[in-house]
């Protein structure tokens, strides 16, 4: 048989989170955001579940080509946009949206034949310091494109860099709308900390938004709101199987390093899932964990191919017993991926991203 360890991703789940954002948005058109192939999900994998989104965001050209290979006909936006004048060949073959946020991509679009205008979307850095156009540079920025016969449309947009913390937008929200005031275009704004935490203030309402993380049923502001919070259900489950057992005695010391000391007796599980699976080597002891949905905790350092957690409180666990890493157990018991990441000292976002090849995937409804 091969190794007990699989990845199942539910496409109820998506279609429910995407859902959701939905409520949220007020009106306004979505982007399901599958950029890094769908959050780690895999882009053809989440495709049928995401295509009642009003468009697909991502970065990079060949995900688009997949897209467009699934069948899509739909917008699809590249949200660095492109990283050479070519790139501009192939936005105009699979009619891409893309967006600009540096005058060299404004260079390379004047320089641009396409009897096919483009749609783009001027990114604004409203306070990010990560892409875009100074508010002193925007307007200037966009008379240019907006003189071009190779744009047809443009979009204003920006990008929240506190949406899921105390700060909050409204800095960034205020220079956006001085700026833009009567500027004409759509306007592109919130991710998914904004849709979930600002969406009923009115000044954020625009005509697209942009889901990412919550899509795939993870909290954004964790651990201020988990997931149930929010309404939102996991859409990756990684579990794998207890492939041996131990006995320990005080004293006995679990893994590389010996970084787990027993203090009294214990049973141990040996977990067929490691750092090369996905699972996060910096993991440390008392990592929370689900045996067969019961709640447990990870001992000792994390290795290549398998983790150690605690049985001993657990009688009926043993060899074959379900693990869930992260996701939904059989029992139905959930453990969000940002509680394993929050434990690990990192992010959900990290950890979907990140599941290993090796790992087999199921996609189930």
């Amino acid at each position: 048989m091969p190794r007990p360890i699989l990845a199942t991703i539910h496409a109820g789940a998506l279609r429910h989170n995407l859902g959701i954002a939905r409520q949220r948005a007020q009106g306004a058109r979505v982007w399901a955001v599958v950029k890094a192939n769908a959050y780690g999900h895999g882009i053809e994998r989440v495709f049928d579940a995401l295509r009642g989104a009003d468009g697909f965001a991502l970065l990079d050209l060949a995900e688009a080509q997949r897209l467009r290979d699934l069948g899509w006909r739909g917008p699809i936006l590249l949200l660095e946009g492109v990283f050479e004048p070519r790139d501009l060949e192939l936005c105009s073959r699979l009619s891409l949206w893309h967006a600009v946020h540096t005058e060299a991509q404004i260079d390379w679009l004047g320089q641009h034949k396409t009897q096919t205008p483009h749609h783009v979307f001027l990114l604004m850095n409203s306070g990010m310091n990560r892409l875009g156009f100074a508010p002193g540079r925007y307007r200037a920025a966009w008379a240019r494109l907006n003189a071009l016969t190779q744009v047809d449309e443009i979009t204003l947009a920006t990008h929240f860099s506190d949406a899921d913390g105390a700060r909050g937008i409204a800095h960034q929200v205020a220079v956006f709308e001085a700026t833009t005031r009567d500027l004409p275009g759509g306007r592109s704004l919130s991710n998914s900390a904004a849709l979930l935490r600002h969406a009923h203030e009115a000044s954020v309402r625009a005509d697209w938004v942009r889901p990412g993380i919550m899509v795939y049923g993870s909290a954004p502001d964790f651990p201020e709101h988990d997931l149930q919070h929010w309404g939102l259900r996991p859409a990756m489950t990684l579990a794998a199987r207890v492939i041996g057992v131990q006995h320990l005695q005080p004293g006995d010391t679990v893994g590389y390093g010996s970084t787990f000391t027993a203090d009294r007796p214990m049973v141990i599980g040996t977990v067929a899932c490691g750092y090369a699976d996905g699972y996060p080597r910096h993991a440390a002891t008392g990592t929370p964990v689900l045996v067969d949905g019961a709640r447990s905790r990870t001992l000792g350092r994390v290795s290549m191919d398998m983790l150690a957690v605690d049985l001993t409180a657990l009688p009926a666990a043993g060899l074959g017993s379900e693990v869930t890493l992260w996701g939904r157990a059989a029992s139905g018991a959930v453990l969000a991926v940002e509680e394993v990441a929050a434990a690990a000292g990192t992010i959900g976002y990290e950890l979907l991203c990140a599941l290993a090849p090796r790992v087999p995937v199921l996609l189930q409804d």
